[in-house]
């Protein structure tokens, strides 16, 4: 017979409004625990009542008969101070802003045991991998990919200063002109193939065609009216851009002047677009640094459509797949389809 809990009035108003003032749980459970066995129930009813398991019942009352309302702490608070502090914190940050081979190792990736040691040895503490992963999930750094970049060969200043132009141009654009940001994105019958949470020992199957067949946009992304405006064709030519630009025409025709942003690609300098540009008259190209496709509001666009329409698709034909796409992109934002170039 397990033996009863007799508790005096103060010590039960004291266990009450610990209850009602905790925003720990599992304080809250305990609490809880002992103010209905104190009642007259059972450990097994007051464990149903509150919603923890019998055994964990148990475990509180023994608990608090042998150490009484100090047993409702958690035994934690009495291992002194936390090891992994703030100035911890940064130091971790700043060991992974470089690579283990910065740090003497001749690795170029991290794990989380070679972490532990560079740790170790600049911040003179001894970290399990256990709770290093648990620390590192709280600094919310992510286990990823790393993105291939090519440098910019221009000087740095010069490039923030053409960077900064561009940004200040299409945050306040001139009145009765637009600004919109170009370029183009390939679209193949050969799904892109990317992350996906998959059943436990199950790897999901992404049909292919096998022969690929490609079809391309060329668009135009106006930020501040979220508006998309883009052209298809089968080749990424001057003839696809050259469609576009007639497109935006057509579209902006209240503008004075259109302003498109986009990178130094060869088809966007060509003799056709040279010359279509003076007939066009209302059209300005801004060209980007070399190599800052970032800085091209587009690219997050197109990487949105690839996350949502071609990655993993399983599209056996090319007029479902670009269906699909144009469905996508209808349901996101205003769009305008301009005729397919050739």
């Amino acid at each position: 017979m397990a033996p009863s809990i007799r508790i005096d009035r103060p010590t039960r108003r004291r266990v009450q409004k610990l209850d009602h003032k905790t925003r720990n749980a599992d304080l809250r459970i305990r609490c809880r625990v002992i103010l209905k066995v104190t009642e007259g129930r059972s450990r097994h009813a007051a464990a149903l009542a509150v919603g923890c398991a019998p055994s964990t019942a148990w475990w509180i009352v023994d608990r608090f008969l042998r150490r009484g309302e100090a047993s409702l702490l958690d035994g934690r608070c009495e291992n002194g101070e936390r090891k992994v502090d703030e100035d911890i914190l940064e130091g971790i940050w700043q060991i992974l802003t470089l690579t283990p081979r910065d740090h003497g190792y001749s690795r170029n990736c991290w794990t989380l045991e070679l972490l532990a040691r560079v740790v170790g040895e600049r911040l003179s503490v001894l970290i399990s991998v256990g709770h290093l992963w648990k620390v590192i999930r709280r600094l919310r750094i992510h286990w990823g990919r790393p993105r291939a970049v090519v440098g910019c060969p221009w000087k740095a200043a010069k490039r923030k200063r053409r960077i900064a132009e561009l940004r200040s141009l299409a945050e306040d654009p001139p009145e009765r002109e637009a600004v919109l940001y170009a370029d183009e994105v390939d679209i193949h019958l050969n799904p892109k193939i990317g992350f996906d949470w998959m059943l436990p020992g199950v790897q999901r199957l992404v049909i292919t065609p096998g022969n690929n067949e490609k079809r391309y946009l060329a668009g135009a992304f106006d930020p501040i009216r979220q508006r998309m405006v883009y052209v298809e064709g089968f080749r990424k030519s001057s003839w696809l851009f050259l469609s576009l630009l007639k497109t935006l025409v057509k579209v902006y025709g209240w503008a004075r002047q259109i302003h498109l942003i986009l990178d130094n690609y060869s088809i966007h300098k060509s003799r056709l677009i040279q010359a279509a540009l003076g007939a066009l008259g209302k059209i300005r190209l801004h060209f980007l640094p070399p190599y800052c496709p970032m800085e091209n509001r587009i690219e997050r666009e197109w990487l949105d459509l690839h996350a949502n329409v071609t990655r993993n698709h399983g599209l056996g034909e090319m007029w479902a797949l670009m269906e699909a796409v144009h469905s996508y992109l209808a349901a996101r934002y205003w769009t305008y389809r301009g005729l397919v170039a050739p």
